[in-house]
């Protein structure tokens, strides 16, 4: 599949923030995250700053309109932090379905309050577990962990509790991503082929 030349994230961000939001996300950093697989977009705010990141593994496939509307989606709840309006700052409460519907009509997008990518979230997420216990036949997981990092299910998990209450059984990993391949051999050819070719050029010019 070609990957698609997206316009400037950052001209997009400019140009919505007066167009929609009265030019006051100027205080909002954008970033464009390469590591983030679970979620297309994402609205933090931590120590005063606001942050919205926008996943390219999971958005580099997706139309331009797609990116369009999830970049809208996370400057809706910054917005909505900004102004201190409760509603719609972490959720999705009547305040952002306002903004959202609003921006649709004049823009002609799709905002919605969902922006997962399903497909593609579970394109990255190739290291496996599976449970041995009764969870295994429970919809609608069926006792699978899927993740995108190497990570076994545990105690860290905000689930974990309630799963050993219930089910208990224990989890054994049953696949994870295929090794890219080194190339050092193909590496150390090609550094053999330039040593001779020295040598051969080293010997033609003492002749």
């Amino acid at each position: 599949m070609e990957e698609l030349e997206f316009p400037d994230i950052y001209d997009l961000f400019q140009t919505f923030d007066v167009q929609f939001f009265e030019g006051k996300l100027g205080v909002v950093e954008l970033i464009w995250s390469k590591r983030m697989t679970l979620c297309a977009g994402l609205c933090c705010y931590k120590d005063g700053l606001i942050t919205i990141k926008l996943s390219e593994p999971l958005l580099k496939y997706r139309s331009i309109s797609e990116l369009k509307e999830t970049l809208i989606h996370e400057m809706i709840h910054a917005y909505l932090w900004i102004m201190h309006i409760e509603s719609g700052r972490d959720g999705h409460g009547p305040a952002f379905q306002d903004i959202m519907i609003t921006i649709n009509a004049i823009a002609g997008l799709n905002v919605t309050i969902y922006h997962s990518f399903h497909d593609e979230v579970d394109f990255y997420r190739k290291h496996i577990w599976k449970c041995d216990g009764p969870c295994q036949n429970w919809k609608p997981y069926y006792g699978l962990v899927k993740r995108a990092m190497n990570r076994p299910p545990s105690d860290k998990d905000p689930w974990w509790n309630e799963h050993q209450k219930k089910c208990g059984g224990k989890y054994t990993k049953i696949a994870e991503p295929t090794p890219k391949k080194k190339k050092k051999e193909e590496a150390t050819k090609i550094t053999k082929f330039f040593k001779n070719d020295n040598k051969d050029r080293v010997k033609s010019e003492n002749k």
